[in-house]
């Protein structure tokens, strides 16, 4: 168990962050990820309310859906957070914000905080929904970014056809007193229990961004290649005119991923070296499971395009790598 967000979350169970890894690209995980945060927004003004502030168009979706999006700082359009909304109902939003953000956003929001009243289980992986149909009947039929409420042992369960992982699988937002029910439920069902190492090392190989890292202060949606996550043709939103100077200019930075040579993975914070130049630093880094080798995810200049051999400075080592399309691992 480790601090994270100021919760207590396992990092890995018995079976171990490589095992279960593997686990979930060839099988069922099921992570409990109730440290997320949830902010009820609702009401005649919610839509327009959340319109206003968060970069995506919820014009593009309606009830019944899911959407990824940024709350942005006015000042430089950095990402102050990345999080999916659930549309629940026509004036019934939940806002789900990274663990140590929920109160920024329930203040931006004007929602309400009701993260404490449920808990909220990942299923994962190419078995995950067949497996999950079992315990949870019509799951099978929640598609991707698709929300249903279905329901376990007489207890009604918000289901969200979303995850962390690149594989396919669902969100389980369940009443709290029932969780531990539900959690048993699932890992009878054949399904291996993940923690918080195997949700990074998935979350990397995918190539999905992660708050802190990807994203964050100083760090735009376009600077991480998020574009497809601004609503340009909505009348406006937080940190718009920031993002549209940036967006006129051209960001003097961009994400790219990074191969490396042999098990010894690049880390966080690396420098990123091209002709003994200087041109970036690592966001993310690891050993991949799957791959069997070092990936990374770097900001560095435009100029670094794919196929260019690079190195990354690991401890006064020297990393052989080279820019590579993400994901790392395509499902």
């Amino acid at each position: 168990m480790v601090p994270f967000g100021g919760w207590e979350m396992p990092l890995e169970y018995p079976t171990g962050t490589i095992a279960e890894h593997l686990a979930c690209r060839t099988g069922a995980v099921v992570f409990d990820v109730s440290h997320l945060g949830t902010v009820r927004v609702e009401g005649p003004a919610a839509f327009e309310r959340l319109q206003r502030e968060l970069t995506n168009d919820l014009a593009k979706i309606g009830p019944g859906r899911a959407q990824y999006t940024h709350l942005l700082d006015d000042a430089d359009g950095s990402v102050l957070d990345d999080l999916i909304v659930w549309w629940l109902g026509d004036d019934v939003f939940d806002v789900m914000p990274n663990a140590s953000n929920t109160d920024r956003v329930s203040e931006a929001t004007g929602g309400l905080d009701t993260t404490h009243q449920r808990a909220v289980l990942a299923v994962q992986g190419p078995d995950a929904i067949a497996r999950l149909d079992t315990v949870l009947a019509g799951a099978a039929n929640v598609g991707r970014f698709r929300i249903q409420q279905l329901d376990h042992d007489g207890v009604t369960c918000v289901v969200a056809g979303t995850g962390y992982t690149g594989e396919r699988g669902v969100e389980v937002a369940v009443p709290v007193a029932s969780a531990g029910a539900l959690w048993d439920a699932i890992v009878d069902a054949g399904i291996t229990p993940a923690g918080l190492g195997a949700r990074d090392t998935l979350r990397l190989e995918a190539a999905l961004p992660l708050h802190g890292h990807e994203l964050g202060p100083g760090i735009t949606p376009l600077q991480a290649g998020l574009g497809w996550v601004v609503g340009w043709d909505k009348e406006t939103f937080r940190g718009r005119a920031a993002l549209e100077a940036e967006r006129a200019a051209g960001p003097h930075r961009r994400l790219i991923g990074i191969v490396t040579d042999g098990r010894r993975p690049p880390r966080a914070g690396c420098v990123v070296v091209l002709d003994d130049i200087v041109v970036g630093t690592t966001t993310s880094g690891n050993f991949s499971p799957t791959l069997g080798h070092g990936i990374a995810l770097a900001l560095v200049a435009p100029h670094v395009g794919v196929g260019t051999d690079i190195e990354v400075d690991v401890r006064r080592t020297r990393l052989a790598g080279r820019v590579v399309d993400t994901p790392f691992v395509s499902r």
